[in-house]
């Protein structure tokens, strides 16, 4: 999923039970952003690294450097992007393909929007942890950072109440600091879906008539493994696993 300059760069970030928490941004040619995210997290006193010297870091702790060469079907993604160079993401275009908001989307002409990947996890002892990454709106800026490596935007999880992770449209996500956000609602008493729900409105509410052209969604869970999501349009649904290998998809619940 190119920038505008053809080039791939990937974010990630990574919070557990114990508010550990690690970063990584505009990192390039590094296949696996999350797994650096949590070397980031277990291995140093940072919490977030960036382009360069997140790339350094990860290749001394052993991470291979892939080849600069986009694929062939981002190339093909690319140069039918390059014919107009217009930047208009596509929301809900996941539809296409039915495919989830929270694995790899494309349009079905081959251009590429965005492939956020946000998961919130309760494990046996019912501690919570959770994870987001991306490699970004396709055809962004070059140094474009959305929300996805931002604690507190793209991830938030606090054991005593709840996690929740975000996807769509990364500025908007970060204008409400919409992770926290929703963890915070339920902190208030609101379960899951409602907070979701909440975080929602709050952007309907500052984007006024624009929110018709955005897709932003949230998933969260409480400390009562409770779940839920809320999206701003039609078309985000979310997985749900259990241990016992019950997995299931569930129909996002949207405003507009």
């Amino acid at each position: 999923n190119p920038d505008r300059d053809g080039f791939v760069t990937v974010d990630a970030c990574i919070m557990d039970e114990n508010a550990n928490i690690g970063s990584v941004a505009f990192l390039e040619r590094i296949k696996h952003p999350i797994s650096v995210a949590r070397k980031v997290m277990e291995k140093t006193p940072h919490v977030m690294l960036v382009g360069i010297g997140a790339q350094q870091f990860a290749v001394a702790q052993g991470f291979p450097l892939e080849p600069q060469k986009l694929s062939v079907e981002a190339q093909k993604s690319y140069d039918n992007w390059l014919i107009k160079s217009e930047y208009k993401p596509v929301i809900n275009i996941e539809n296409s393909k039915n495919q989830t908001a929270f694995a790899p989307n494309k349009l079905e002409n081959g251009n590429w929007n965005h492939d956020t990947i946000g998961m919130v996890a309760m494990d046996a002892n019912g501690n919570l942890s959770g994870s987001c990454t991306t490699s970004g709106m396709g055809f962004k800026m070059r140094g474009r950072l959305g929300d996805s490596p931002i604690i507190g935007a793209g991830l938030y999880v606090d054991n005593e109440i709840g996690a929740a992770t975000a996807t769509g449209q990364g500025e908007d996500v970060i204008r409400i600091c919409g992770a926290h956000l929703v963890v915070e609602l339920m902190r208030q008493g609101l379960s899951p879906e409602n907070a979701c729900k909440k975080a929602v409105e709050r952007i309907i509410k500052i984007k006024g008539a624009a929110a018709k052209d955005i897709q932003v969604g949230f998933i969260a869970i409480n400390k009562q493994g409770e779940y839920g999501g809320y999206c701003i349009q039609k078309g985000f649904d979310f997985a749900v696993c259990y241990a016992d290998d019950k997995n299931f998809m569930v129909p996002g619940k949207y405003i507009i």
